[in-house]
């Protein structure tokens, strides 16, 4: 795994991505043999299961990176390229 934006986010983004592939693996599989009239109720499922295993660590790397951004005066960057290029809705994967 790659190494965080700051050191001292490292060991929170090496335990966020483990747990993340963990319960990703967990995902997928079982996902593309959910029929479609299943899929919503097995999405929101599955996104409870995220937040009770990552959702703490998720949000402690996080807090640590925005911290990193803003330490290394990237944070005007990352508004203006966010005003530049807004996301104009999220991102759905391709069933």
């Amino acid at each position: 795994m790659a190494d965080s934006l700051s050191p001292e986010c490292t060991p929170l983004k090496s335990k966020y991505d483990t747990c993340f592939n963990a319960w990703f693996e967990g995902y997928l599989e079982p996902a593309v043999a959910v029929s479609s009239s299943e899929r919503s109720a097995y999405s929101k499922q599955k996104a409870d299961e995220f937040e009770a295993k990552c959702g703490m660590v998720w949000g402690q790397y996080r807090a640590c990176v925005q911290k990193a951004v803003m330490e290394k005066g990237l944070g005007d960057l990352l508004q203006q390229a966010r005003e530049e290029n807004p996301l104009r809705e999220p991102c759905r994967p391709v069933l």
